[in-house]
């Protein structure tokens, strides 16, 4: 039985996330799932064995059209009921047939009307065509039926614990982003050609290390503190 993989790391006064693994659920071997409590459990659309990006579950925006959607219906299904009982249909659908029949297309009110539903329409269709997730850098698969992630913070985490360990480093900043490592180090003694090198090194390890599917681009940058004492 294998341990949870979700749960939280506290070492040293720490709290990290730990990656996020998943296994492809197959009828035929018992598969299980299990993802870290701080986001939605991530959709996998590839079997082909590579790293690619995991897809978010998108449940808020699906949600908020699944509402708007229920109350615009329920309200225009409740006016057709009640004109089929003989009763007055509703203002709102009154004065938006009048609207809708009086302005012109070439009016500013319809020509907002029909931008805003473009811009709802478009932001539809990228969520429907992106992954999502950007938190979490895929991992390399060993397994074909096993996919594991790693969070970003948790990266920049460990690059910074490394980076910290070098001969000379005071403070380190680290942000990671899926393409690049962008690492400002500050050295309060040694040359900062040697503690450079010492990081292109040590922080070049570190990375091969995680076992990214798409190792991000180290760049160290390594200055002096401004204070004086």
């Amino acid at each position: 039985m294998s341990e949870p993989q979700g749960s939280e790391d506290t070492t040293q006064g720490t709290t990290q996330r730990l990656p996020v693994i998943e296994k492809d659920t197959d009828p035929g071997h018992g598969g299980y799932t299990a993802a870290s409590d701080y986001d939605p459990v991530p959709v996998v659309h590839d079997g082909d064995g590579k790293g690619g990006r995991f897809w978010s579950a998108r449940r808020v925006p699906a949600a908020v059209v699944a509402v708007l959607l229920l109350v615009g219906a329920g309200a225009l299904l409740y006016d057709v009921t009640a004109v089929r009982a003989e009763r007055p249909a509703a203002h709102w659908r009154r004065e938006l047939a009048r609207q809708l029949a009086e302005r012109p297309l070439d009016d500013t009110w319809v020509l907002v009307g029909a931008g805003i539903a473009a811009a709802l329409g478009l932001w539809l269709i990228v969520l429907a065509l992106t992954p999502g997730l950007r938190q979490v850098l895929p991992m390399r698969r060993t397994h074909a039926d096993v996919r594991a992630g790693l969070h970003r913070a948790a990266a920049a985490m460990v690059l910074r614990d490394r980076a910290m360990e070098v001969s000379g480093v005071q403070s380190v900043r680290v942000r990671t982003s899926r393409t690049k490592a962008d690492v400002r180090a500050v050295s309060h003694f040694r040359e900062l050609d040697d503690v450079r090198a010492d990081l292109d090194a040590v922080l070049g390890d570190a990375i091969t290390g995680l076992g990214l599917a798409r190792p991000p681009a180290l760049s160290v940058h390594v200055g002096r503190s401004g204070r004086k004492g």
